[in-house]
């Protein structure tokens, strides 16, 4: 639930769960004394009669009066039945009120007995002289009771007289004053104990446990979980919390992954380095030492230490490229080239080469001659520089074979590099272009790499909006595929749509 809802339903409970519950209790309580006011005689008491004014129990107490007086001034021998007067009597019980009718001295009649009982000898002697209503009123303090007196003759000639007897109560019992306020502490304290376990449950235990979470944060332990299905800004917390710890955790990983990797690179150029500088050292001794005594084998040594110092001069420069591509800064200088002329002069330089290494190159192009792609020359060299020399590596076949072949497919131009090595086994096909990813865990000085050399290849032609992959069967060779976008001008893109 979000946190505006339920400072809503927290704002609507305070008003409306007091409300409600103090008018359950309000009727409750009414509805008890309306039994106490019956056991004192008032006959079906109205609820809303415990909360009579003592103007509203006068005023009744006067109608009651001037109904009565006219009845006995039009035939005073009704108020000899008893019937009679038990329908008048039901009829005044709503009013807190009830009758007691005397004859001479003795209870002719009484509408609740054991009132009339408390009240009786109390009552007003027979005067027969009083004129006004208020000489007809008696107020006893003691009773809290009006007393209203009308005074007949009996058939027989005997003193009659017609009390009626009406209950004061004033705007609100001290009783009733007394059982609402408990009934309203205990409300209160009951709405209180509900909305504190509520807002407790839903916001200070969540607030609780993200805090241990984050504290576990903290000590590195980023394994401490928070699961949750709820929603609101308590639930968006916790998810948020879990992205946060997955992505902390991720780093992580890819932090140790990192500096693993780091770790291999320089143990691997270590190793690279170490070879050609021992080759080195070995022929330059060679030659102080007077080994190499002819100009043949001066010759020999000096081409050799040549060759070495490039191997290093490479292996220094993918270092290089290898920083700028962690550090996302490769320098590239896009030009639009012309497919043929741009890989018939790089079939041409790497061919040399490869005809000293006793490798023949076969080279096709079904691209048309006019195809212009958008690349940085010089990073395409590497890439083809790179697979090239991967494929002369690990080729162990005594008659090699590289072929390349551009194909031409409506957008985009494929380049395939195909070699007839040893191949590259199915388990290991899909890392070959991960940094530091090897297929030749020995590492020994014939086929020795940084094992970054594909992870370059693979980012230099994804950064040419192209993509790469490779295919291989062991014993038979390898191929790589990367395809490029051709380049199209306005005019171009117009005459295709049409």
């Amino acid at each position: 639930m979000k946190l505006r809802t339920r400072l809503l339903v927290t704002f609507l409970t305070i008003i409306i769960l007091p409300l409600l519950l103090i008018i359950i209790s309000f009727m409750s309580i009414g509805v008890h004394m309306m039994k106490t006011q019956e056991e004192y005689g008032i006959s079906n008491p109205g609820i809303m009669s415990i909360y009579k004014t003592v103007d509203t129990c006068i005023a009744n107490a006067n109608e009651i009066y001037d109904a009565l007086l006219t009845e006995v001034e039009e035939n005073e021998m009704q108020f000899e039945d008893k019937e009679f007067l038990a329908t008048i009597n039901d009829q005044i019980g709503g009013a807190s009120s009830y009758l007691i009718v005397r004859k001479n001295d003795e209870m002719y009649y009484a509408g609740n007995e054991i009132a009339a009982a408390n009240i009786f000898h109390k009552l007003p002697e027979y005067d027969v002289e009083a004129e006004t209503e208020e000489q007809a009123s008696y107020y006893y303090t003691d009773m809290n009771k009006l007393v209203k007196q009308i005074d007949f003759i009996f058939s027989d000639g005997s003193e009659g007289s017609i009390f009626i007897i009406t209950r004061m109560n004033s705007l609100l019992s001290k009783t009733f004053l007394l059982d609402m306020l408990i009934a309203i502490a205990v409300i209160m304290i009951f709405t209180s104990i509900m909305l504190t376990k509520w807002i407790e449950r839903g916001i200070f235990i969540p607030i609780t446990e993200l805090n241990i979470a984050m504290k576990n944060i903290a000590r590195g332990n980023l394994e401490y979980t928070l699961n949750t299905d709820g929603k609101g800004e308590v639930g968006d917390l916790y998810r948020n919390y879990e992205n946060m710890r997955m992505q902390l955790k991720e780093n992580a990983e890819e932090k140790l992954e990192h500096e693993k990797q780091n770790r291999e690179l320089v143990s691997n150029i270590s190793h690279d380095l170490k070879t050609p500088i021992t080759a080195i050292k070995g022929y330059v001794e060679g030659i102080m030492d007077g080994v190499a005594d002819t100009p043949e084998k001066i010759n020999k040594y000096i081409r050799t230490i040549y060759n070495k110092a490039n191997d290093m001069d490479r292996l220094i420069n993918e270092l290089t490229l290898y920083s700028g591509i962690d550090n996302n800064k490769i320098p590239y200088h896009f030009h639009r080239l012309n497919v043929s002329e741009y890989f018939k002069d790089c079939v041409e330089e790497v061919g040399l080469d490869l005809e000293s290494k006793n490798i023949k190159l076969d080279y096709s192009n079904l691209v048309d001659p006019e195809t212009v792609i958008i690349a940085d020359p010089e990073q395409l060299k590497r890439v083809i520089n790179n697979i090239i020399s991967n494929s002369v590596k690990y080729m162990d076949n005594t008659q090699g074979i590289i072929d390349i072949r551009i194909l031409d497919e409506v957008d985009s131009i494929r380049i395939e590099l195909e070699d007839n090595g040893k191949g590259i086994a199915a388990k290991d096909l899909s890392n070959i272009f991960e940094r530091f990813y090897r297929t030749d865990a020995s590492r020994n000085s014939a086929t020795g790499g940084s094992g970054i050399g594909l992870s370059i290849v693979k980012k230099i032609i994804e950064d040419h909006g192209g993509y790469i992959w490779a295919t291989s069967k062991e014993g038979e060779g390898t191929c790589m595929h990367f395809v490029l976008r051709k380049y199209k001008d306005k005019k171009e893109e117009k005459e295709a749509i049409n």
